[in-house]
């Protein structure tokens, strides 16, 4: 019989529900017995015990709330008898300990990459066009039409067909029955895969965003140091800036971002600068020309080759949480970053409000004093300004989160916190900071998880692994983002957007590390070029930069 329930600390007052049980039914974890006094829908958490109101309740070993009313042991812990608690924390001592995994069998495994000359490495290459100010939006989507078809990288008009279909039964005078009723899967027409002009380019990228002016100069600062690690990424080979010319975002102050992070610079970058120019057509010419120029003397000479698997820098992200994120598919991650410390890589664990509770933990696995000190100052800030805006940590949890077992903030981040595996904390880094050092990296980002997402491909990440319960479809520009499904359901109802299932973990057909086995050579795969994941292969290229301020 599969296990039905699950308790995951030895000092949890809460259990979880891996099935749907009934009222009155009892069920049974390591002999004790447990006779449930509510229905309890799989992923939601009953007690083990009877807590009065303000007692404690505990999951992961920490505290996740406090009860709001009476709750009887079996009895359901929910929105309306639990509210938002988390641990406080300090200052403690160094625990950067860890279990170190047997890495062995990937010791000598290599992936194909793009060696760039600065000795970072690329999992794709993709030329970029990127706008200083939201003005220039419309000279950025007049580009994207010219160059995303002619150079071959347009996608089969499918839905435009299935439109058509549509328009021509309405002139020949069908019912709206009709039209409702049509099958518009089967009028799709099959177009061949457009022939691309540069074998090893995977695409030109436009960065819309509605950012640049209007706001304060910390805002532009922080949107051209973002933009700086989009132009530094090795995932870019080169960069077209449109700029107006009067915004705050200018194009010196990008230029400073960009030497910052990469001081040889060496990169083709083309400014257009539409005051100087003059008309849209002058300066679209312009850049649509040099832009070309520019992509065929790069592109030369460029292949991929054998890379060591240290110089993967994973970007740990969630989106869509429930309430088996933090059993399965999050703790599959934190044995792939354990793995990649080991092997001398990087990752990039972010979403800060998504970490508290679990602060004392995170704060004593970093290396020194000042590493933890400027942790828990940016995780105060944070929080200090969500609850002057009237909105802190504990409004995180979407109703999505809630209706599939996420009660509070800190169970969310509980769970959340497992993607960073055990390893120490070798570095923090403020929004927009690039990624400085190897082993286990703290991005301070928001919750929201394509704001995060974006910025933790600014800071380095070339292979981004984001793990759903719900189902997200979300995707990069530039970087290869692997879709982890918490639960086998979900993987199978939405397999159009989903590309690894941590589902076995939950059924007992498979453990952790053997899965995070599995999914670290998916990921080499995907990084050598040789696996396509979803998010590419369906164009979901978010970008959204965050306004440094309140986003949970």
């Amino acid at each position: 019989m599969k296990q039905r329930i699950l308790k995951v600390h030895p000092a949890d007052n809460v259990i979880v529900a891996l099935t749907d049980l009934k009222r009155g039914e009892t069920v049974s974890w390591q002999g004790e017995d447990f006779t449930l006094s509510d229905d309890i829908a799989a992923k939601h958490k009953f007690l083990t015990e009877d807590r009065a109101p303000g007692e404690p309740l505990t999951m992961y070993g920490v505290l996740v709330g406090k009860a709001r009313l009476p709750i009887s042991r079996g009895g359901l812990m929910h929105t309306f008898n639990t509210e938002h608690a988390a641990q406080e924390f300090g200052m403690g001592r160094r625990r950067t300990d860890w279990h170190r995994p047997d890495v062995s069998r990937f010791a000598s495994c290599t992936f194909d990459g793009y060696l760039r000359p600065d000795g970072q490495a690329g999992t794709a290459n993709y030329w970029v066009v990127l706008p200083l100010v939201f003005c220039e939006n419309r000279n950025l989507n007049v580009m994207r039409e010219a160059l995303t078809q002619a150079l071959g990288y347009g996608r089969p008009a499918v839905w435009q067909h299935r439109t058509e279909h549509l328009v021509n039964l309405y002139r020949q005078g069908r019912s709206i029955a009709e039209l409702l009723a049509a099958d518009l899967a089967a009028t799709a027409t099959a177009e061949a895969a457009p022939q691309r002009v540069f074998p090893h380019l995977d695409g030109v990228r436009f960065l819309e965003h509605d950012m640049g002016c209007g706001g304060t100069q910390s805002d532009a600062r922080a949107l051209c140091g973002l933009l700086a690690g989009y132009v530094t990424h090795p995932n870019v080979l080169g960069v077209t800036v449109l700029s107006l010319g009067c915004q705050h975002a200018q194009v010196g102050m990008l230029r400073e971002e960009i030497t910052r992070r990469s001081p040889d610079f060496q990169k083709p970058f083309l400014v257009f600068e539409q005051q100087q120019l003059g008309s849209e057509e002058a300066l679209l010419q312009e850049a649509i020309r040099q832009t070309f120029a520019g992509i065929v003397q790069a592109h030369q000479g460029l292949q991929r080759q054998p890379l060591p698997v240290s110089k993967l820098c994973l970007g740990l992200e969630c989106g869509g949480s429930d309430g088996f994120s933090g059993l399965s598919a999050n703790p599959v991650l934190g044995h792939v970053s354990d793995m990649l410390v080991a092997l001398g890589g990087s990752v990039i664990l972010s979403e800060f409000p998504e970490l508290n509770g679990v602060e004392q933990e995170i704060s004593d696995r970093c290396v020194d004093e000042a590493t933890a000190a400027r942790f828990n100052q940016l995780m105060r800030v944070y929080s200090a300004r969500a609850e002057a805006d009237g909105s802190g940590f504990y409004a995180n949890p979407s109703p999505g989160n809630i209706r599939d077992g996420l009660i509070t903030d800190a169970i969310k981040s509980a769970g959340a916190a497992k993607k960073g595996g055990t390893s120490p904390v070798t570095d923090v880094l403020d929004y927009p900071e690039k990624v400085r050092k190897p082993g286990l990296n703290l991005l301070c980002t928001p919750g929201n998880d394509v704001e995060s997402t974006t910025a933790e491909v600014a800071a380095g990440a070339n292979v981004v692994l984001f793990t759903t319960g719900l189902g997200t479809p979300t995707g990069n520009p530039i970087v290869p983002v692997i879709k982890v499904a918490t639960n086998t359901k979900l993987f199978q109802k939405m397999n159009d957007i989903l590309d690894f299932d941590c589902g076995p973990v939950i059924e007992g057909e498979a453990g952790i590390e053997a899965t995070a086995e599995a999914l670290l050579h998916y990921v080499i795969e995907v990084a050598s070029g040789r696996q396509q994941p979803a998010a590419v292969r369906m164009g979901q290229e978010d970008f959204i930069p965050w306004k440094r301020g309140v986003s949970l």
